[in-house]
């Protein structure tokens, strides 16, 4: 396609020779729309600008005649169009749609087109980054193939687990390295934490805004990850945040404002008089008198749905003010932002102040220097851990203020549970954080190709937790002292060195290039305090004053550190813009491990073929592009405690003759050969696009095999311990992933398409040293089978009456009922025993998962569908085992009403007996897949003549609803949790989680 190009030379430098002559024009894309945002430089010169809202640019010349100017912008081809003389006529410039193969993706240290990438990488849409979140790692969920985002909790601000490719460490770290801005960062929330506050972790990544991030780059297989090496084995997420370009300036204020609603309640009874007749069965069958008389039970009416005095409508907002700009030598980005998100569960919240800076500066066309900066405090009310279970078990027939409008104390059944409403309220539980992140970087080009750089950098986490459990609720008075205070703090420092070299060059248009070596050092160092007191004259100081406790508990403090020392290197050759050829290292030495193991060496090949290059494919009208990729390589694990490989201490409290003493007995032994969990991975890929790049398919099938787990394994007892940390076991995670993009219509209106899907097979190889399993909890990890597994009894039903309950298999057959749970035999042996007969009774892990997302849009307006969804996962739902003990000592299940009874011989529901054991069975394993409705949003852009009225550039407004609804046969309050934050062993667990919720917002942003 030829382009027509005409230019405009100020008149007054035909007159004036000492001003500056200045090229204008506009930029549009094939359709005639004009396009913001372009890059509009002088080649060979450090001129440049970019265009305006309305496409328009102005750049002075910046040398003699004849010179060159380049026009691009992400998503379109490059244009360039040589200047060879000045003409009167205003530049008007048509972009083609860029090719898949040009667009830019951040890699390890550096970027590269996808056309020269051989390895596994995906970029998350930008629209998904516009939801309004808390923390960027939310906006993973159903984004990107190979990604699976678990919430641990619906509390603002609390943190979430990613597994990218499945987990693969049993015991280790299994979340991703997030490199922000080229700082690398392992999302650790106990380092952010002072561990005084009780209920879910506060999100360390939620202090970084997520309205500042530019692109979100995740990095999978190890041809990708290999440059990262110890930390590579989960992942990389590459954060890159918004810079300022040269050209106009502009101010943005971007707000939004609405309200929440907790998604689903949970049906527990909440009728006095039904549950008061359970309590009557339930003593009934345990051969007590009923608890209630007919009359007192003709006398209940009515009932407390804790639930319903527990959840709010609570709302949600956010503000931003961004500045960015720049001219031909310096480009900043400055921004500033309020958030505050009210939860769902009343006396709830999370609120983030955050600042960010991003500055660059060219000094000479051959040395710049950059600075990025981000400071946080984030402040939240963090529910107590057992609020949720509170409020499903409370009774009913307890009212939430007795007569005098005083909070009830407790419940009055046997088994005691305080007023869960009176605790939201009155029990302080409270953490802040104050966060700095930043680096500040050198380049300097000492010839054509051949880039050093140095860059500094620093993390520094201040954490103050508060708590305080006044006297006058349950928590604060089941003992003699009453009232309860705790503070504590923790300070954590990361400071960062990186060096490298790149050198890049082609030779003959036929070989290139593109060379990177480095050597980088990482230290952290972290100090913690707690304190405690008790047994307070007057709760009006709560935490303020622990002097003035009469009972001091046992101060607690510690400190501990680790450093990585690293030598990196990446050769990439492409011939011919065919063949690629990649190979890549790391090689950490860490203070983590043993004396003989500290250093690992991680290394990656690659390769990829255009075929779409080839000429038997040149004629190919379907084809745009066509890719064939293969990579192997090694990455490691270093996320484990600080010390393990050596011999520690730990204090203990002795008594003698009325004394108390403080002495130290050893607690690990040492192992000098503890080293890395090492996961090879290998990946074949496919990358194609059809029609002009209008579909864009990308495929990739992998395999990882994870050695020397790092597992706690059982020791002779004249070692004086009875486990040590050793390298023992493996796991392996296959699979395949799929991602789809479509441009289905263009030009007024609009449509587009973007759909991934994966799937990952988990298996358990081994656990060394002859161990066929480990048990923790409902969760088994075992040899064959696949991490997240639930361990228990499978059951067939209820006893009847009329059934020879002494010769079926029972657990105790002496106390064994009419209308208790029966359970399935497994070997046979006319009895039920742990041993022998508890089984596999689900996994948590999907058979697989995907998203979709459309956009559309038509004339001045927007709209975008976002839906996300697993299938095949099961949840151990143990907040429906609770509630299904049918005790009548806490509130139960609605199942209730149809409990055995000799009238009512059902065989799903059991007898109510006040006694039970929870036993861990296959009728509390539901399936928990789900399809939600994720994001809706509708925008409305303005018209120009409109916005210029109050001096505006660009007005739109918006309005967006999440999790709108979800389609799902779950039980619970929401199929996407798992109470266990980042566990990979005890996942897939459903208990007193904090509820997820929906929002409903509006929007506006304004840039002049």
């Amino acid at each position: 396609m030829s382009f027509l190009l005409a230019l405009l030379i100020n008149n007054a430098y035909a007159q004036h020779n000492a001003a500056p002559p200045f090229i204008t024009g506009v930029v549009k894309d094939e359709s005639g729309q004009t396009i913001p945002g372009a890059t509009v430089s002088i080649k060979g010169t450090s001129v440049y600008t970019s265009t305006d809202l309305d496409g328009r640019f102005s750049i002075p010349a910046g040398k003699d005649l004849p010179f060159t100017i380049q026009v691009g912008i992400t998503g379109f081809q490059q244009q360039e169009i040589d200047i060879y003389e000045l003409t009167e006529e205003p530049a008007e410039v048509a972009l083609k749609t860029a090719n898949v193969l040009d667009e830019v993706v951040v890699i390890g240290y550096g970027t590269q087109k996808k056309g020269d990438l051989t390895g596994s990488v995906s970029s998350v849409p930008q629209l998904v980054l516009k939801q309004p979140i808390s923390s960027f790692d939310r906006a993973l969920q159903g984004a990107a193939a190979g990604v699976q985002v678990t919430q641990s909790s619906g509390q603002p601000g609390s943190a979430v687990s990613i597994r990218i490719r499945g987990g693969n460490s049993i015991t280790g770290g299994n979340e991703p390295l997030y490199v922000i801005d080229g700082f690398p960062v392992y999302n650790n929330n106990a380092d952010a934490s002072a561990g005084v506050t009780n209920g879910p972790s506060i999100n360390a990544l939620a202090s970084l805004n997520p309205s500042d991030i530019e692109s979100i780059d995740v990095l999978k297989d190890a041809s990708a990850t290999a440059i990262y090496g110890s930390r590579g084995a989960n992942g990389v997420v590459i954060i890159t945040t918004k810079k300022g370009k040269a050209g106009q300036n502009s101010f943005t204020y971007d707000a939004y404002y609405g309200t929440q609603k907790v998604l689903k309640k949970v049906d527990v009874m909440t009728n006095a008089r039904d549950w008061a007749l359970l309590k009557n069965d339930a003593r009934a069958n345990s051969g007590k008198a009923p608890y209630y008389t007919q009359d007192q039970l003709d006398k209940l009416t009515g009932g407390t749905d804790w639930q319903d005095e527990a959840f709010q409508s609570a709302p949600i907002q956010n503000h931003q003010l961004s500045f960015t700009g720049g001219d031909d030598r310096t480009r900043y980005s400055v921004s500033g932002n309020y958030f505050r998100q009210d939860g769902v569960l009343k006396h709830t919240d999370f609120e983030r102040y955050s600042g960010r800076i991003n500055l660059d500066r060219d000094f000479s066309a051959k040395f710049k220097v950059g600075v990025n900066l981000t400071a946080s405090k984030i402040e939240s009310s963090v529910a107590n851990a057992g609020i949720v279970n509170a409020l499903l078990s409370m009774p009913p027939t307890v009212n939430v203020r007795d007569a005098n409008g005083k909070y009830t104390y407790q419940s009055e059944f046997e088994t005691p549970l305080g007023n869960p409403i009176a605790t939201l309220e009155k029990e302080i539980n409270r953490t802040k954080t104050y966060r700095f992140l930043g680096n500040v970087y050198g380049e300097y080009t000492f010839i054509e190709g051949l880039v050093g750089k140095i860059s500094f950098g620093a993390d520094v986490i201040n954490n103050k937790q508060n708590r305080y459990i006044p006297s006058d609720i349950y928590q604060g008075a089941n003992s003699n002292p009453t009232g309860k205070a705790y503070v504590g703090t923790r300070f954590s420092s990361t400071w960062l060195n990186e060096n490298t070299l790149s050198y890049s060059k082609t030779l003959n248009d036929r070989h290139a290039f593109n060379i990177v070596v480095g050597y980088t050092q990482q230290a952290f160092e972290t100090e913690s305090a707690t304190a405690g007191s008790q047994s307070f004259i007057t709760d009006q100081l709560t935490y303020n004053d622990l002097g003035s406790g009469s009972v001091y508990t046992q101060p607690e403090s510690g400190s501990s550190a680790w450093a990585l020392n690293s030598f990196l290197g990446r050769i990439n050759y492409t011939l011919a813009q065919k063949y690629i050829f990649t190979v890549r290292g790391r090689a950490d030495g860490s203070s983590r491990f043993g004396k003989d193991k500290k250093w690992g060496y991680f290394p990656s090949a690659a390769f990829a073929w255009n075929i779409y290059k080839e000429e038997f494919l040149s004629g190919a009208r379907t084809i745009s592009n066509l890719k064939f990729r293969l990579s192997a390589g090694v990455t490691g694990n270093q996320e484990i405690g600080q010390y393990l490989s050596l011999a520690t201490l730990n204090s203990n409290t002795y008594f003698f003759g009325g004394q108390t003493y403080i002495g130290f007995s050893p607690n690990r032994i040492a192992n000098p050969d503890l080293g890395w969990e090492t996961t090879a991975q290998y990946d074949a890929g496919i990358d194609l696009s059809l029609f002009k790049n209008k579909v864009n398919f990308v495929f990739d099938a992998y395999y990882k095999k994870t050695t020397n787990l790092l597992l706690n394994v059982p020791v002779p007892y004249t070692t004086g311990q009875t486990t040590a940390l050793q390298n023992y076991g493996s796991v392996e995670n296959k699979g395949i992933e799929l991602g789809i993009n479509t441009e289905n219509f263009t030009g007024v209106f609009s449509w587009n398409t973007n759909f991934v899907f994966s799937l990952n097979r988990n298996k358990v190889l081994t656990l060394g040293d002859g161990a066929d399993y480990i048990i923790s909890g409902a969760n088994i990890a075992k040899v064959g089978q696949p991490l997240g597994t639930f361990y228990g009894y499978k059951t067939n039903g209820l006893f009847q009456t009329g059934d020879d309950i002494a010769n079926l298999p029972t657990i105790n057959p002496a106390t064994t009922k009419p209308g208790d749970r029966r359970y399935v035999d497994i070997n046979g042996d006319g009895k039920i025993t742990q041993a022998d007969d508890r089984t596999l009774i689900g996994n948590a892990q999907p058979k697989f998962q995907g998203g979709i997302t459309n956009t559309f849009s038509f004339l001045n307006f927007d709209l975008s569908l976002f839906f996300q969804g697993t299938y095949g996962n099961k949840l151990f739902n143990q907040n429906k085992q609770q509630l299904e003990l049918l005790t009548g000592q806490q509130n139960a299940s609605t199942a209730a009403y149809d409990r055995w009874t000799p009238a009512n011989p059902g065989n799903v529901v059991q007898r109510a007996f006040e006694d039970p054991a929870p036993v861990n069975t296959s009728r509390y394993v539901e399936d928990a897949s789900f399809l939600r409705f994720k994001n809706l949003t509708i925008g409305y852009n303005l018209p120009k003549s409109i916005a210029s009225k109050i001096h505006a550039n660009h007005i739109k407004i918006y309005v967006s609803a999440q999790n709108l609804f979800t389609i799902t046969r779950y039980t619970g309050y929401d199929p996407e949790v798992s109470r266990n934050e980042q566990s990979t062993l005890n996942q897939g667990i459903d208990y007193s989680v904090y509820p997820g919720s929906k929002s409903f917002l509006g929007g506006l942003n304004i840039t002049f």
